[in-house]
Formats: C-alpha cells, structure tokens, sequence
C-alpha cells in the first residue's frame, strides 16, 4: 500500500526515524538520568522523587536482583500499582539484564497462577495489598524463589518530608492477611543492594525487555515478546509524533504528565512513563483512577500538560460535579487509546478544557502505538488516524491479498515496534504473521482517500472493557467449571460507562442455579473488568451444523435489543 498519509504528517514530524539511535531500552534510561537529574522524574502523594534518586535507587535493587542468583534473560515479574517503586524496579530490572514481565495487580490467583507459570518468572516484586493472592499459588510455582513485598509508604527513608501518616494507615486496612515468611522487604532489598558492586550486563537491541501479557482468540493469555529496539523505536515514534504540542508546553516548564492508566497496561507502559522518561519530563502517578475525588483532588494542586486516557476516564472526569476544581488550561496533548473514543466524550472534553482529545491506536503485540491523529488537530474525528512515522499500514482480507481502496480489510502492521513473537507459542506467532512480515490484528478498517484508518469491527469475538481485552473464551471456561452451568457463551453487549460490558448467556445443568451463585464464582476466579455484568440464562444456544456455538448470533441479537 502507498503511503499516501506521509502527506498529511504535520510540519516537523519525519517520515521516519531513526531506530538505532539506543543499543536499548537501558541505554536511554540511563541517557535520562543523567540529562535530567536534579529534575522530578515523578510526585506521588504529594512527594516528588526526582531522576537521580530514582537513578540510584534502581542501581542497588539491580544489584539485589544479582545477588539473587538473578542473570541476563531470568523473568522478574511487577505486581504493583502506579507507585515510585515500580520506577526503581523496572530500572534495576532492566539493568540487571533481565525480563520485566507486567502483571495486573488485580489478577484472580487463578490468572496470577498461570502468567507466572507461562513466563517461568523467578522473582517478583509485589504490593503487600495484593500479597494473599499470591500466598495463593506461590506453592504452585517452584520455579520462584525471590519474592520482593513492597508498600505504599516505602521509600519514605529515602525523600525528604514524610507522607500524611492518615493515608498510610488507611491504606494498611486495606491490606488483606497474607503470609509470606521468605519474603524481602522492598527496603531492605535496597539496602542490601547499596552495599554491592553490580555488574550489568552488555544489554543488545535484540533482547527481551519486556513480556508483556495479551489476550488471545482461544481465551489463554500469553506473552508478547518486546525487544529493547521495540521499545525503544515505539518511544522515538511517539517523540516524533507528539513534538507539535509538546513544542507549546511554555519554555522553560517541564513537560508533566498524568499518569492514571496503570503501567502494567502497556499505554501506561511505554506511552506514558518511558515516553515522558525520554524527553524528560515528570509524571503524576495516580494508584487508584477509579477513585475520581481522590484524583481530582491530587490534580487540582498540580499543573499538568499531558493527559493520556481512556474514553471511560475522560467521560467520567467530564462528567464529575468537582471537574471544576481543577485547572486544565495548560493541557497541550490528551491523547486516547485503548478502546474508541466517543463523539459525545470528546465533544464534552472539548467544551471543558479547550483541548481536544486526540485518538490514536495501538496493541501490545506493537509496543504498544501504530496509528495517532496529529496532535494539531482542533477537531475530534472518530478515526484513528494516520501511521506513526516508520510504520506501514494495509488492509486485508480473508486470503491475505489487500482489498481494493475503499473496502474494509483486516488492518495489518509492519514497523520496528512490532514485537518478536508470542512467549513460547511459535504456532501462535505464525498464525498472526504473513510472509511479509506484517502483524494481522484482528481489527477491521477502512482508508480514506488521505491515508486516514478508520476501525469499523473486530474480527476477532474480543470484547473491550474500558480498553481491556476480554476474550469471551476465558470468561466461559471459567464459567463451565461451575457446578450446574451446562453449557455458555460470552459476548459484549453496549455499555455507557466501559464502552463494552460482559455479558453472559447460560444453559442450566441444575435448575436451582442461581444469578448470584454465578457473579459469586465470578468474583472469586475472574479479574473485576472480565466479570459479566449481564448474566441470562436460556433453554439453548444457536450453534452451527457443526456444534460450534454462534457468538456472532448472539451477538446481533443484543445489538436488535440494543437498537430497539
């Protein structure tokens, strides 16, 4: 396909860039730590943790890390919120040649189970809010033998002043039994590590930085292999792209963003914190953006310049009786991902703070952005935009030929941002790959005449839950191991607030099933955001000649309900 987009690329940005610019991920780090090292690299809390701390910190848990018994390529995976600690240790992770493996805090011991268990993880660095889960299955997983237990209140021996005692007593009631003797605590694993002398290993772009765990058509999550140059050409991409407004934060002022996506989501991952490490700017990190007073609160005692969200997030803020508290009228830059941006959001976000919402796309297979508006557009347009600089776009169909222009088509990527493969699954790494080396997503798009992509369906049964993947394979395995539940399917079914919600349809074994039997069971094996909010119970369910049930069926069937 043409790339007919380069002609709308706004004044400045490159067609291309120049991905050999960092031998890695480290590399750059290091580069920012050293640039900007007297500077805040982060506030949490009301606290600000600037680069060189944060610098020297990571040095001695990289050093911990190694001690261990931890060398180049071992798994260490991150179980944290939005905190400072996950700063220090995605660094040190990285230095002491090892593979950060993100990991959602809020995972059931079920999926905790199996992500540890598919990585081969040896260490972990977990909050003690989430310690019990993984008390849970620790027997289970022989292989980890390091277990790092962080809190909200380390690091304080570290900054000076001290958090409001108030928030970490609260926050201590919220931290379930656990028992974990073996553990390390996260201070004392930097205490212990500022005693040694690391050795780093020479870290090469053709490295594993990060697995970073996805959803799949058959329902098992696996791990999508990013290499350092992956991330590294993702970051320079999105450089490149956001420079017109980052050009318009006023001279002199670092560039502050809100981080309220969580960083194990690989927006808030790469977009968010190793965009804004890179150009050196500094980062609000929000732990809980469900809580919206708390986070108007944090950000009406801030200024800010960037707000990087989900349509879900922008729409409940807008929506909010205190939005009015705060002062949005130094933004430059809100950029929306991870599920479609709404008309009426981005038309409220608009009227509210003067600066439009722009859309872009991306997936983790792709470190994670391929496709954004620029960042100069004064109106929202319900497309994903264009190409980001070094990537190639193309529309396919069932075969794998490119359809005629105008036709819908399987959008496709190729680009230095897509990833190495899927973690231990040759077979699901070819199956999404073509003999040219494009990525097939499972998207469908259109192209308009200037190069502007448009996603009209998916082709895989995915269901977008506030711009989380739930596959409705998972959510009915689970399901089927329930006591009287004979046979189900899942499918996504319209909703205000996430955009998409679960829904499940269920044929009974025993008939004194219960509605609250099945949300019970739910809760106990499912993350909330894959949990269904609908749940019906029928006599059959459609299925083709073959017993294969038909989703898509369902599926219209609820959009009828819904049009109705």
């Amino acid at each position: 396909m043409e790339k007919i987009w380069l002609k709308q690329y706004p004044e400045g940005v490159p067609a291309e860039v120049d991905t050999s610019l960092y031998p890695s991920l480290v590399a750059l780090l290091e580069e920012s730590f050293q640039r900007h090292r007297n500077l805040p690299i982060c506030t949490f809390l009301g606290r600000s943790f600037d680069y060189g701390r944060i610098d020297t910190l990571s040095v001695a848990f990289a050093a911990f890390l190694q001690a261990q018994g931890l060398k180049k390529g071992d798994r260490v995976a991150i179980m944290l919120p939005n905190t400072p600690q996950y700063l220090v240790a995605l660094a040190g992770v990285l230095r002491a040649g090892c593979i950060v493996v993100n990991v959602n805090p809020l995972y059931t011991a079920r999926e905790l189970e199996h992500q540890l268990r598919d990585a081969g993880a040896q260490a972990i660095v977990v909050l003690e809010n989430f310690a019990a889960t993984l008390q849970r299955v620790l027997g289970e997983l022989p292989q980890l033998h390091t277990v790092v237990l962080a809190t909200m209140g380390d690091l304080l021996g570290f900054v000076k002043g001290a958090l409001v005692n108030h928030v970490v007593r609260r926050v201590k009631k919220m931290v379930p039994a656990f028992s974990l003797p073996k553990a390390i605590r996260f201070n004392d694993a930097l205490a212990r590590g500022r005693g040694l002398t690391p050795k780093f290993p020479a870290v090469g772009p053709d490295d594993v930085a990060v697995l970073q765990y996805t959803g799949g058509t058959t329902g098992v999550s696996k791990g999508a292999v990013l290499l350092h140059r992956n991330l590294v050409a993702n970051i320079l991409q999105s450089e490149a792209w956001y420079r017109p407004a980052l050009g318009r934060v006023v001279q002199g002022e670092q560039l502050v963003t809100v981080c309220a996506l969580p960083i194990y989501h690989i927006f808030g991952f790469s977009t968010i914190v190793l965009l804004s490490m890179r150009v050196g700017g500094s980062c609000i990190l929000i732990p809980n953006a469900r809580d919206l007073p708390a986070l108007l609160k944090t950000l009406s005692k801030q200024r800010f310049h960037s707000f990087p969200a989900v349509n879900t997030l922008f729409n409940a803020l807008a929506n909010h009786k205190d939005f009015g508290t705060v002062d949005w009228s130094h933004l430059v830059i809100c950029v929306g991902g991870g599920m479609a941006v709404q008309q009426a959001t981005a038309r409220l976000w608009l009227q509210k703070t003067g600066c439009p919402i722009v859309e872009g796309y991306g997936l983790s297979e792709t470190s994670p952005s391929v496709a954004c508006n620029p960042v100069n557009n004064t109106q929202f347009n319900g497309t994903i935009g264009l190409p980001l600089p070094s990537t190639e776009l193309t529309l396919l169909d069932d075969a794998g030929n490119p359809v005629p222009p105008g036709q819908p088509g399987e959008i496709a990527v190729r680009g230095p941002q897509l990833m190495a493969g899927y973690w231990q699954r040759p077979d699901e790494t070819v199956r999404a790959m073509t003999a040219d080396g494009f990525f097939r997503t499972g998207d469908i798009g259109t192209m308009d005449e200037r190069g502007y992509f448009r996603i009209v369906d998916r082709k895989k049964d995915m269901i977008l839950v506030s711009g989380f993947n739930v596959y409705p394979n998972e959510v009915e395995d689970v399901l089927t191991q329930l006591p009287g539940v004979l046979e189900c399917a899942a499918v996504g079914v319209p909703d205000g607030k996430a955009g998409e919600a679960v829904k499940v349809i269920i044929v009974k074994k025993d008939p004194d099933l219960t509605e609250d039997q099945v949300r019970g069971y739910c809760e106990a094996n499912l993350t909330g955001y894959k949990r269904p909010k609908v749940v019906e119970f029928r006599n059959d369910l459609p299925k083709s000649p073959v017993g294969k049930v038909l989703r898509r069926e369902l599926r219209e069937q609820q959009q009828a309900k819904a049009d109705s």
